[in-house]
């Protein structure tokens, strides 16, 4: 340096501000991620996310020594092979996650609220310490222990979102018990399904669930349930209204026997690679998939995406509104949140409970921060109009996200525009429950880096999308469409499929060897850009071209609010396509009018092949209770199946169906 600088100092002055710069990015990306600081290379944030894919391993180890707290250091930070489906995380490892979300937080901010639970009741929250949350979990985990669950049996809980539903998932982490969060929408039968394959003894309930001014029947549900499930010892019953209940020899009134228990409970030292929890979801052969995820990986990896893809700070307040018994509740809810010792709002409602304000009159009342639901409600409150938006202050508001399913330009652009006042990014995320946490969204990246509506677009840190053709060969180019994988593995992902890992390698592992299949098609840009397409079993095949029903569904007419597209068996073109839609409310114009300009609008964004053969005008679409559509009910209407219709109690509205039956009788011979 010092013989360069003797021949020109322009040569020098550019030398030392190269140097400038450079020191002043490895502090910015130090400060951004502080584990950068030792990352050989990494000088800005481009840099970080290419070394985290590139030195997957060291990146992990460094993050998880610095994030978690050990009971035992691991000494191996991975030994996976996809093609076997033989996924383990810091071996040798022993943590308790309880501890990591609880105990930790309670010797350096006790007082720091950890759960705001926004009742059902609007305007009644009951906000929880960490300090109580912690004495709470340890009564319960004191216990069940007391009952006999011990290490390695799995608890069973059918509850609302509450702060009693969280304490029963960390009261099982504490003593060493899988969880088995099962939906509490779900009817006794299918609940029966979850604690059989689940292997459960013991089921954790409420008296009656209260969502939307409604009163359910948790715990008749509950008895139901258990008459066909001769492993369940003890059912403890929590009391969310003052309503009684019959109690039976083997029912425990939870409250009142926690009382009697100790504030302490001593956390069981758990390996990495010990299961935390078993979460059932839908699979293609009808019988539900109970995904196992273990310890360690799992809350590293969703406590690592909270923070990082919400920009989420010390003080912020987290308003996830997804219920416990899906993943998003699990990990964006529960885990990541009080892993990074931060403030996250149980939501118990729904978005149109008592008004279509509710969201927004919750935003403004409880100052949140970083609001993340699923596009089902954003299409259900557009439909409302904006008035309901601006009632409210939303200026506390930083970050916007969406989950659940790819969410259509429209619906993007009022998130932005209205709920956001254009100032807030939409960070549309793309996970699985099999994923554990966020794999693809537009943040973190540079605060100035383009979103582009729709797309979930980028990567997190360390993961490898790959996109394959129909022969099972890598697509290495841009602009092409895909089946969607994952080329190395990650911490969050599920280790198994409980009692059938069989099944697991078939599904996950076996279709493209060596990569993790997820299932999704997706279509990766000019620049590179990931945009989900829809389940590759939602791809229509139309006199051979493969469309995927959200390319459809993502139309941009100011009458539609949703739609919902499916294929059905044509004699010509192998399959057809029928849409469901459902208008605005001040929509007038409808019939056939209204089909032509909709089919000439998929025409000019598409095709002309994949115009809908029939529009069907409906007032709602069938949903689950967390805002799924279920395309598989309106398939078996489409196909005059309504014996294989199935099990309809977990739906939102099961009279939804009726209405659609109705009207796809009176539709059929109308149009060609």
């Amino acid at each position: 340096f010092m013989l360069l600088s003797v021949g020109d100092g322009r040569l020098e002055l550019n030398i030392y501000s190269y140097f400038r710069d450079l020191g002043r990015r490895r502090c910015n990306v130090a400060a951004f991620m502080p584990e950068a600081a030792g990352f050989d290379g990494v000088s800005d944030r481009s840099a970080l996310q290419e070394f985290s894919v590139s030195n997957s391993e060291s990146f992990w180890a460094a993050v998880a020594r610095q994030r978690l707290s050990w009971i035992r250091p691991f000494h191996t930070v991975q030994d996976c092979d996809l093609s076997r489906g033989e996924i383990k995380w810091f071996v040798g490892g022993q943590l308790n996650v309880s501890v990591n979300c609880l105990d930790r937080h309670v010797h350096t901010c006790p007082e720091r609220v950890a759960l705001i639970w926004e009742r059902d009741e609007s305007g009644s929250e009951v906000k929880v310490t960490y300090r109580s949350l912690l004495e709470m979990t340890c009564r319960l985990g004191n216990l069940l222990r007391r009952h006999g669950v011990k290490r390695g049996d799995c608890v069973t809980i059918y509850m609302p979102t509450c702060p009693l539903a969280v304490a029963s998932m960390l009261a099982c982490a504490r003593i060493g018990a899988a969880h088995n969060v099962v939906f509490a929408g779900f009817s006794a039968e299918a609940l029966a399904e979850r604690i059989r394959d689940a292997q459960s003894g013991t089921v954790i309930t409420v008296n009656q669930g209260v969502r939307g001014g409604k009163v359910t029947e948790l715990k008749k549900t509950v008895d139901t349930a258990v008459q066909s499930c001769p492993a369940v010892q003890q059912v403890f019953v929590a009391m969310r209204t003052e309503n009684p209940v019959a109690m039976t020899a083997r029912d425990v009134a939870m409250e009142e026997e926690m009382l009697k228990e100790d504030v302490v409970c001593e956390p069981a030292a758990m390996d990495s690679e010990d299961v935390l929890f078993l979460l059932y979801t839908s699979g293609s052969t009808g019988k539900p998939k109970g995904l196992v995820h273990t310890q360690a990986g799992y809350l590293l990896y969703a406590a690592l995406t909270h923070r990082y893809v919400f920009s989420y700070h010390d003080g912020d307040v987290f308003g996830c509104v997804a219920d416990i018994g899906w993943i998003t509740g699990h990990s964006y809810s529960v885990y990541g949140p009080l892993a990074n010792g931060g403030t996250t709002v149980l939501f118990e409602s729904t978005p149109i409970y008592p008004d279509p304000g509710r969201y927004w009159e919750m935003v403004q009342r409880l100052k949140i921060n970083q609001f993340y639901g699923a596009p089902t409600a954003i299409r259900l409150l557009l439909k409302y109009g904006d008035e309901w938006v601006h009632k409210y202050d939303r200026s506390t508001l930083k970050t916007l996200g969406s989950v659940g399913e790819p969410i259509n330009t429209e619906a993007w652009e009022w998130y932005h525009r209205v709920v956001g006042d254009g100032r807030c990014p939409v960070v549309d995320t793309w996970w699985q429950t099999e994923t554990g946490g966020i794999c693809i969204s537009p943040r973190p990246s540079d605060a100035d880096a383009e979103i582009v509506p729709g797309m979930a677009m980028r990567p997190f840190f360390s993961i490898k999308p790959t996109l394959m053709d129909t022969e099972g060969k890598v697509l290495t180019s841009n602009d092409v469409s895909g089946a969607l994988c994952i080329a190395q593995p990650w911490p969050g992902m599920a280790r198994t499929i409980h009692n059938n890992h069989q099944r697991f390698i078939e599904t996950y592992c076996r279709p493209h060897p060596g990569y993790f299949f997820t299932g999704d098609g997706a279509y990766r840009s000019k620049e590179g850009y990931y945009q989900i397409t829809g389940r590759l079993d939602d791809v229509i095949n139309v006199s051979g071209h493969r469309i995927g029903t959200a390319e459809i569904e993502d139309n941009q007419c100011a009458a539609v609010a949703e739609s919902a597209v499916i294929g059905y068996s044509h004699d010509l073109k192998g399959q057809g396509v029928y849409a469901f839609v459902v208008l605005k409310n001040d929509v007038e114009v409808q019939g056939a009018a209204l089909c032509q300009q909709l089919n000439n609008m998929v025409s000019k964004k598409i095709a002309k092949y994949a115009c809908p053969d029939f529009i069907q005008f409906v007032q709602r679409l069938p949903k689950t209770r967390s805002g799924k559509i279920m395309r598989r009910v309106l398939r078996k209407v489409v196909e005059r199946d309504l014996d294989g219709v199935g099990d309809l109690s977990t739906l939102d509205d099961p009279t939804a169906v009726q209405e659609i039956i109705q009207g796809h009788g009176d539709l059929c011979g109308k149009q060609p």
